[in-house]
């Protein structure tokens, strides 16, 4: 994602005793508890899946070894996800539930809620061999429902200024890539588009969807990249001659789009007349760890935990599979979703990185405005 030539001066101060207060105590408040709002795919989901007909599920171990309940939840990780790590940033008491949890009523639906789904993309044909998803027109119109159902609580006025204060994360794209334009030779988006027409469609489409929940009222969105999509176990695995190498096509992919998503960000903005959006540009975040994994902690960024196969790349993670003992030491988890300390890695640049990752500023100084 492209980088905003802004003096980075004026957030040397906060970046700093922030940053050291998240080395040396973990997760930190940066301010009062708010409502907290996320969507998109299986990088956010926490859950939702667990309540549909799909095969793209992570309610079974060895998901959630490292949990606090150390039982699987539906996150398609070790752990905690980058939307747990967040909440306990931002000072909430729990990270919002998933949207069709039956737990989601009454006092907890003003925590916010989780909408997102594994499997789905920008485009409503994307991860259709999951059979039965939360596409993101259904998760946007479950969140003018969950705003119905707060104002009965709260009343309408009172559930406007919650969702205008609210934080909102939304992750979704690289589906679009990986389960759609590459997931087979001559896909039909492949055969209808060249990849830099693909990845204009993306974000266009992306775009009426930025639009749709500004409509909604939220004041506040964090907008990820697509990330480093050729360099999961899974793409490694793949090639029988890929040797460890990320996939050309798919970095080209993410080369191609994560500028183009920023610009139009940035677009927005201005069009709106003030920063409701912030783009956090994960490709670059991960590449620090995926090209110097020992310098992280890490003892390989290629080689998944959990999986079987090359790389550990190839099938689900199940209790058959291949397990490390260590999940610190792993980059991966399984073949495509980051370990819980890449995770924390991630969020640690989302709060306090600097304009090489967050345009046009990072989460703490964002939410201190």
């Amino acid at each position: 994602m492209g980088i905003l030539t802004r003096p980075e001066s004026m957030m040397v101060i906060a970046n700093v005793s922030m940053f050291l207060a998240l080395v040396v105590s973990g997760p930190i408040a940066v301010e009062a508890a708010r409502a907290f709002f996320v969507f998109g795919d299986s990088l956010v989901d926490s859950g939702n899946n667990n309540y549909l007909v799909t095969t793209a599920r992570a309610d079974s171990p060895p998901y959630g070894i490292d949990f606090p309940t150390r039982r699987p939840t539906g996150r398609f990780s070790n752990g905690l996800n980058i939307p747990d790590l967040i909440s306990e940033a931002i000072g909430n008491e729990e990270s919002p539930l998933p949207y069709l949890s039956p737990e989601l009523r009454g006092r907890r639906l003003l925590n916010g809620a989780n909408f997102a789904s594994a499997g789905i993309g920008i485009l409503n044909d994307t991860g259709f061999q999951f059979i039965n998803v939360i596409r993101m027109y259904q998760q946007l119109a479950y969140f003018q429902q969950y705003q119905q159902r707060v104002s009965r609580l709260i009343g309408i006025p009172r559930t406007q200024r919650l969702v205008r204060q609210s934080l909102v994360l939304i992750t979704v794209g690289g589906n679009d890539f990986v389960n759609n334009y590459f997931l087979v030779p001559y896909s039909a988006r492949s055969r209808q588009y060249s990849l830099p027409d693909y990845v204009g469609l993306l974000i266009s489409e992306y775009k009426k969807i930025l639009m749709r929940l500004h409509s909604l009222g939220v004041g506040r969105v964090l907008v990820t990249g697509a990330g480093p999509l050729g360099c999961a176990p899974a793409e490694l695995a793949r090639s029988s001659t890929s040797s460890g190498r990320c996939s050309a096509e798919l970095q080209r992919a993410a080369s191609l789009y994560d500028p183009q998503l920023t610009q139009m960000i940035n677009g927005l903005n201005r069009k709106i007349g003030k920063t409701v959006f912030i783009a956090a540009n994960t490709n670059q975040m991960q590449i620090d760890f995926l090209t110097t994994p020992r310098r992280f902690g890490f003892i390989t960024s290629k080689v998944a935990c959990c999986g079987q196969g090359p790389y550990n790349g190839m099938g689900l993670c199940t209790v058959l599979s291949n397990l490390c003992r260590n999940r610190e030491l792993y980059v991966f988890w399984d073949a495509f979703h980051p370990s819980e300390k890449a995770n924390r890695m991630i969020v640690r640049h989302i709060l306090t990185g600097t304009t090489k990752y967050m345009n046009p500023m990072n989460l703490s100084t964002a939410l201190a405005l």
